[in-house]
């Protein structure tokens, strides 16, 4: 009974019989803010005298949320993804993990070597209000970092922890910039209308039933809803090059600039999201000016998301 007894504590202790193991020794470092060193690919949080230190390549974290139940996942090889858990004789800092040559003191008084298991990241968005009302903006992304069946070696033995937190770490992201000054264009042609600067193009395939050169009664716009041919909403960055109004109102899509970013408006909803108001009044004897307003728009780039706000105002367009 007593033989029986033991082997039941055994089964229920989490690794702490495991391989000859004595005890199963806490590591929690969930509190800890995450810190980073600028000149190498260390990840790490410090503790008095422990640090956890990870290494993995920035490329790793990618400015996109993961989709729910499908985290990104990377093997711990010992090369270029390391975990290692280290004790001090003091107090350490920063200046011990990332320079170059470390302080003298304090000295590493035991080491655990991460020998196998995996790296989870998810990976959410950061978001802000924006300026408008009801509008987001995206600053930067939250990777929560956990690992998965990993086994340390000490000098005691192995020691393995079947789900291990490591905890938050944060990369930037630049705003979207917005900065159209609401004097719309359109394409002769496709009857596409768009809105541009020198680095970003907002365009909308109008429907052209939209664009009437009739006065609107007042307050009693035209209304449409955004979809994905007819009133399809694109958003696009540009890199390496300047964008001028040759750009647009080509059959192909010029090669220079380049994309760098597309985000495409989700179908609107009647009543309820993605509603295009058109305004139209007279401008002058023969002009007309069609004020456009996006409602409750949302842009989607892969799983990231953001808000165009309650009332956004496109622009204003001329036709005669």
């Amino acid at each position: 009974m007593k033989r029986f007894l033991g082997i039941l504590i055994c089964a229920l202790v989490f690794s702490g019989c495991d391989d000859g193991n004595l005890t199963l020794e806490t590591i929690s470092f969930e509190n800890v803010q995450t810190q980073s060193c600028t000149t190498n690919n260390l990840i790490f949080k410090l503790k008095e005298k422990e640090a956890l230190l990870l290494e993995i390549p920035k490329t790793s974290f990618v400015n996109e949320p993961t989709v729910p139940g499908t985290p990104t996942l990377f093997d711990i090889n010992n090369s270029t993804y390391r975990v290692v858990y280290r004790f001090y004789n003091g107090t350490v800092a920063a200046d011990n993990i990332c320079n170059t040559i470390p302080p003298a003191l304090p000295n590493v008084t035991d080491q655990w070597t991460a020998t196998s298991g995996k790296i989870q990241i998810i990976t959410t968005p950061i978001t802000e209000a924006g300026s408008i009302t009801g509008s987001t903006k995206i600053t930067g992304y939250n990777h929560n970092i956990a690992f998965k069946n990993i086994t340390f070696a000490k000098t005691s033995g192995n020691q393995v922890y079947k789900d291990f937190p490591f905890g938050d770490y944060i990369t930037s992201a630049t705003p979207l910039p917005f900065g159209f000054d609401k004097v719309v264009e359109q394409c002769p042609s496709s009857k596409q209308i768009y809105n541009y600067t020198s680095s970003e193009a907002l365009t909308l395939d109008i429907d052209p039933a939209l664009i009437v050169n009739t006065e609107t009664p007042l307050n009693t716009p035209r209304i449409g809803l955004i979809g994905s041919i007819k009133n399809k909403l694109t958003y696009r960055l540009y890199s390496n090059g300047i964008v001028t109004p040759s750009y647009f109102c080509n059959t192909t899509v010029p090669v220079l600039p380049s994309i760098s970013e597309e985000w495409n408006a989700i179908n609107g909803v009647s009543g309820v999201s993605g509603i295009i108001e058109v305004t139209t009044i007279k401008s002058g004897t023969t002009a007309y000016k069609h004020t456009i307003v996006i409602k409750n728009a949302t842009l989607i780039k892969g799983n990231s998301s953001l808000k165009l706000g309650d009332s956004y105002i496109y622009g204003d367009l001329l036709t005669n």
